[in-house]
């Protein structure tokens, strides 16, 4: 697998490379990273990436020619390039997303920049278009990374232990249910009795209904999804 991040600030993400997890997996060869700056193919003397906007309006968006002739670039060295944008004006990026697009052989990531890229380009370009959430960021390089991120652990030996993936919160409808460590007790509080008795089931029981209390209190909607989806299994 290999992620490409089209971006104006490849430093903004290169240090979350640098260090646990994804570090490993990359000095392993289970992916690859690099960058693609639409300033390096701007046919202005200056570099300039940027205009006004037509129709008015503030700030300054992204023009096309920088990133069409990166994103040309790109898909002329590798056709199957995924090439994913990132904008708040979007569906929402949800784990089944991660999933699906961990078996992707390489997947970019476009990183908009000031009020956003011209529409033509995502028009143009887009494989898929993603949102991470209902709030505005700086630039889409943290969005790019979230994407990334949540896509990598999927490939195969990136996690130490897969079965971890199992567990996790949105591989049911429900969240997941409280983790503890040791020690057992800790400043007069300690992890739940029934987690120390050994007995699996009963375990399994009370993680079970841990997570409806945490999906019910945090996430209901999602909580309603795992009921209709036990009622319509019965």
């Amino acid at each position: 697998m290999k992620f490409t991040f089209v971006t104006l600030f490849a430093n903004l993400v290169e240090g979350y490379f640098e260090d646990s997890i994804l570090k490993r997996a990359i000095e392993k060869n289970l992916f690859f990273v690099d960058y693609l700056n639409p300033r390096d193919f701007s046919d202005n003397k200056h570099s300039k990436v940027d205009d006004t906007a037509v129709g008015g309006g503030a700030g300054m968006v992204m023009n096309p020619q920088p990133l069409y002739d990166s994103l040309r670039d790109l898909k002329k060295r590798d056709k199957d390039v995924h090439i994913v944008f990132l904008t708040p004006v979007a569906k929402p990026f949800r784990q089944n997303d991660a999933k699906r697009l961990a078996k992707k052989t390489h997947i970019a990531f476009v990183s908009g920049r000031y009020e956003g890229i011209d529409e033509r380009v995502i028009e143009e370009f887009a494989d898929e278009v993603f949102s991470i959430g209902d709030y505005i960021l700086t630039g889409g390089e943290l969005a790019s990374l979230v994407l990334c991120d949540a896509i990598s652990r999927n490939i195969e030996g990136v996690l130490g232990n897969s079965d971890s993936l199992s567990v996790e919160s949105f591989e049911t409808s429900l969240l997941e249910a409280p983790s503890f460590s040791k020690p057992k007790n800790y400043e007069e509080n300690s992890v739940p009795s029934e987690y120390l008795k050994g007995n699996h089931s009963k375990i399994r029981s009370l993680k079970l209904a841990l997570s409806e209390c945490k999906t019910k209190f945090f996430r209901p909607e999602q909580l309603l999804k795992h009921r209709t989806r036990k009622s319509y299994e019965k």
